[in-house]
């Protein structure tokens, strides 16, 4: 239970970076969705290269997470996929 909660905790940190770095406007709900699909696409390169010693935290799985976050808001903006988004005020 408590990595689920964890999952969406890193998700949300993640989600708002990448967005903010992007420029882009999200409701909540799919900065989260955005988050997780990024932390597992930056686990995946991660997990790749350099085997997890330990279970534990490391802060570079947020790193990670947010590189992917912003890859997939590139991939949407470069191949011009709409993404469910909020009007600015």
């Amino acid at each position: 239970m408590f990595h689920l909660l964890w999952y969406i905790v890193v998700g949300l940190i993640a989600g708002v970076i990448a967005k903010s770095v992007m420029h882009v406007h999200m409701t909540i709900f799919w900065t989260i969705v955005l988050g997780i699909i990024g932390s597992i696409i930056g686990g995946a390169v991660t997990h790749i290269f350099f085997r997890p010693s330990s279970e534990r935290f490391h802060p570079a799985g947020l790193i990670f997470s947010t590189l992917g976050a912003i890859l997939i808001l590139y991939i949407c903006y470069r191949f011009n996929i709409r993404l469910p988004y909020v009007q600015p005020r």
